[in-house]
């Protein structure tokens, strides 16, 4: 598709030498030809002004014209009066010729795909504003690279929002702003590397692939440990000889339990008396529907707890942004490999999201979601129960997705394979355990990017393969 450019004309890579034997003009069309031919230009592709080009390249802009001309003559080019020169239909190279396109999946009736938010719901105009506000006040020194660990002015607003909302032993100096969770949990395990770290474990089941492969990069091994009704087993995780732990404990990732005060109190003194670090990934912390919210796990142990946040749930996965608190022993390791991997993230964006924080946009629109999460819950509840009242669910008191489990006899696979057919996505607990074993068979059921209307309708396409053993 060619480019459409408004005002001054496009500047297009052409060069002459005249100290060759070729005169300037042959050369010009030999170029420009060349370009057309090759698809270097496309067709409708405007060229530059006959006046423009020749102070470009240091030629009369008779010469040009008279270029211009001669490619128009042989069907290259097309000028219309009051009209650029562009690049005649036909005169391109003709692509070569590609597979049929598939044609695309049915659209789906219902995606029950976990770890989404709303993306419907994202507040546009809140953004904008705080985007044009972050434009008009950001001084000059602002827009240079910065702090790797972040803008100022955000880690100082997260600071006090962090300690306000999650409890946590927020210090400005210790936060490091990053790209989302992954970016961040590759950091904080690079950073544990150089210290000497060689284990990591994680939740079982949890997010093996994200685990293992971020492990990977660090140059450590990936262990799982099992989580029960009370969340992650500190005894199993004991007997693994990992240096480090990664956990859920506000929601745990899948499986939705809270991890329990007398567990929280038993990582805390693993990690004292090994010398551990627990790194907290602070999942589905902001929604919590049927009890009192848990504080962040780092509020308890500053020095042995790093925190990962982001705002891919609160607001949407799009804006890339997210926020560790960092023990003092290892900031500074963090902060360098943050400087080394892209020497910071955008300024603007942080800056925006420190304006939506500070002026309430940001906590109004969690409670409007929060309202919203809730009545979806509900309604997936209320679809249970009326087209499948012999499914469990469990993980519902905070977030938006919840595990439905199935008949010990379902095949957990055909299940979501046949409710494939039937245009609804359903998703096993298989693919969030480390040996990908689809016993005993539950679903996990994500209801954020979904209507209400969705969920009813999707839970009523497929009650029967839920039920049937």
């Amino acid at each position: 598709m060619p480019l459409e450019w408004t005002g001054l004309s496009p500047e297009v890579l052409l060069s002459v030498d005249r100290t060759g034997a070729e005169p300037l003009r042959a050369q010009l069309e030999r170029q420009v030809r060349e370009a057309i031919r090759s698809g270097r230009l496309d067709v409708g592709e405007r060229l530059p002004s006959s006046r423009e080009l020749a102070g470009a390249l240091g030629l009369s802009r008779g010469l040009v014209q008279d270029c211009y001309a001669q490619l128009q003559a042989e069907g290259y080019l097309v000028t219309r009066v009051g009209s650029a020169t562009r690049v005649a239909a036909g005169a391109c190279r003709q692509p070569a010729a590609t597979p049929a396109t598939p044609a695309p999946a049915p659209r789906l009736i219902a995606d029950f795909r976990s770890g989404v938010p709303d993306l419907r719901s994202f507040p546009m105009a809140d953004w904008l504003w705080a985007l044009r506000e972050a434009g008009r006040a950001v001084p000059t020194a602002g827009l240079d690279y910065g702090d790797p660990r972040g803008a100022p002015r955000l880690r100082e607003v997260l600071a006090g929002y962090l300690r306000r909302v999650r409890a946590a032993a927020a210090e400005t100096d210790r936060i490091v702003v990053c790209s989302g969770y992954q970016q961040g949990l590759d950091l904080v395990l690079r950073a544990l590397a150089d210290g000497g770290a060689r284990i990591v474990a994680y939740e079982d089941p949890g997010s093996p692939e994200t685990a293992a492969s971020a492990a990977a990069r660090a140059g450590l091994t990936a262990v799982p440990v099992p989580v029960d009704e009370t969340g992650v087993d500190v005894d199993a995780l004991a007997a693994t000889g990992a240096d480090a732990v990664i956990v859920t404990p506000a929601h745990q990732s899948p499986t939705g339990v809270v991890l329990a005060p007398e567990r929280r109190l038993a990582l805390l003194d693993w990690a004292a008396r090994t010398g551990g670090t627990v790194i907290e990934d602070d999942y589905d912390a902001e929604f919590r529907y049927d009890r009192d919210p848990v504080g962040a796990l780092q509020g308890l142990a500053p020095d042995r707890v790093v925190a990962i946040g982001t705002v891919s749930k609160s607001l949407v996965p799009a804006l890339r942004l997210g926020w560790l608190l960092c023990p003092a022993a290892i900031a500074d390791r963090i902060m360098t490999h943050k400087y080394l991997s892209d020497r910071g993230s955008p300024a603007l964006d942080q800056i925006a999201l420190a304006t939506m924080i500070e002026s309430g946009r940001y906590d109004r629109h969690l409670r409007r979601m929060r309202t919203r999460y809730a009545a979806r819950r509900d309604v997936l509840v209320d679809a249970l129960a009326t087209h499948a009242p012999g499914v469990r669910l469990t993980g519902l008191a905070a977030g938006f997705h919840a595990v439905a489990h199935l008949p010990d006899t379902a095949d957990e696979t055909a299940v979501v394979a046949a409710a494939r057919t039937r245009r609804v996505g359903l998703y096993g607990m298989s693919a969030h355990r480390s040996s990908h074993a689809t016993t005993p068979p539950s679903l996990v059921l994500g209801f954020g990017n979904l209507s209400s209307d969705d969920v009813t309708a999707g839970i009523a396409a497929v009650a029967d393969l839920l039920t049937a053993p």
